[in-house]
């Protein structure tokens, strides 16, 4: 059973899309800070084109090209890069710079904010960084109890990428502790992740066996899991790629894939998995969302078009192109094996 939606989310698609133009823009290499999304097979990829992954801005030579992940980045990592004086381009996710901005108007406003995610993720680390005197981490209930007699008003924020489960709880117990706290009238849970949860939900109670595809730094990859595990699946097992089943599975088994993971990699479980019965797909939403190029990006190749177009004396049919890069999938940037 296959669990649709699953694989690669609006931000995700963005993002790879995003660092495969600067690819084919200037020379290698090319810098990215931290990984552009967690997901090992992604990151190899961009490796082999002469990409190079940092966890310092320090270490991008001045005037070398960088991209920032998808994840979103702290504000002075976004200063130190443009200082750099290269090409600065953003693939931050609109969902987390969403909240990036909750946090901005709250902290503004006064509000202590509690901001439940997970110590050390990236997108944990660049969020609370927008205003650290005035955010919390929270991961567990004693994490709200220790706020409890503190200077209010109080507000709740969320990583985008965690588990409609372990949010929950969280929120719940928040609003219990701080009846007037306040929360954006839409949740910051990312609308990709909560599908795939939903998704996966929907088969794995009958399935002997559900398989996860993507990386364990993947945040909602790892979500995944314990959604399974939360409805009382038997086994469940995450993987990079097919080449780590184990080979004694039987019977019905689900499979899906985090919001970092190629398709690719699915059908490669799938043709492993060889199923007797052959294999049914369960939709329970259809998503067409969709995230243009980030805006340095999008100004950058309009005039590159532009000198193309002058030079040449003709319209550049590979130039950037709105619609075309809607059509275009980071599916088939993966699926090429050379330039």
């Amino acid at each position: 059973m296959l669990a649709a939606p699953r694989g690669f989310c609006a931000g995700v698609e963005k993002a790879i899309k995003a660092l495969d133009w600067m690819t084919r823009v200037f020379e290698p290499p090319v810098f990215c800070y931290h990984e552009i999304v967690h997901n090992r097979f992604v990151v190899d990829y961009f490796r082999s084109l002469g990409v190079v992954f940092v966890d310092d801005v320090a270490h991008v030579p001045p005037g070398a090209p960088v991209m920032l992940s998808a994840h979103g980045s702290p504000p002075e990592v976004i200063e130190a890069a443009r200082r750099g004086g290269g090409t600065v381009i953003d693939a931050v996710c609109p969902l987390v710079t969403k909240v990036h901005h909750e946090l901005k108007v709250r902290a503004r406003k006064g509000y202590t904010v509690l901001y439940v995610g997970h110590e050390g993720h990236e997108e944990a680390v660049g969020t609370m960084a927008v205003a650290p005197a005035s955010v919390h981490l929270i991961e567990s209930t004693e994490d709200i109890d220790r706020l409890q007699g503190g200077e209010g008003p109080f507000a709740l924020l969320s990583q985008t990428t965690l588990s409609f489960d372990e949010w929950q709880h969280l929120r719940d117990y928040a609003q219990e502790k701080f009846p007037d706290i306040w929360m954006p009238n839409r949740s910051d849970l990312c609308f990709a992740t909560t599908n795939r949860q939903a998704a996966l939900r929907a088969i794995a109670s009958d399935a002997d066996s559900v398989v996860v595809i993507g990386s364990a730094n993947s945040s909602n990859t790892v979500a995944l899991t314990k959604v399974a595990e939360a409805v009382g699946s038997n086994r469940v097992i995450r993987v990079n790629r097919a080449s780590e089943l184990p080979d004694d599975l039987s019977g019905t088994v689900a499979v899906t894939a985090g919001a970092s993971a190629p398709e690719s990699l699915v059908n490669e479980v799938l043709d492993a998995l060889n199923p007797l019965g052959g294999v049914t797909v369960d939709t329970v939403t259809v998503e067409d969302e969709y995230f243009p190029p980030p805006p340095e990006l999008r100004e950058m190749l309009k005039a590159l078009s532009a000198l193309l177009d002058l030079a040449l004396l003709t319209p550049l049919a590979s130039s950037f192109d709105g619609q075309a890069d809607r059509d275009f999938t980071a599916a088939q940037v993966l699926a090429a094996a050379s330039r």
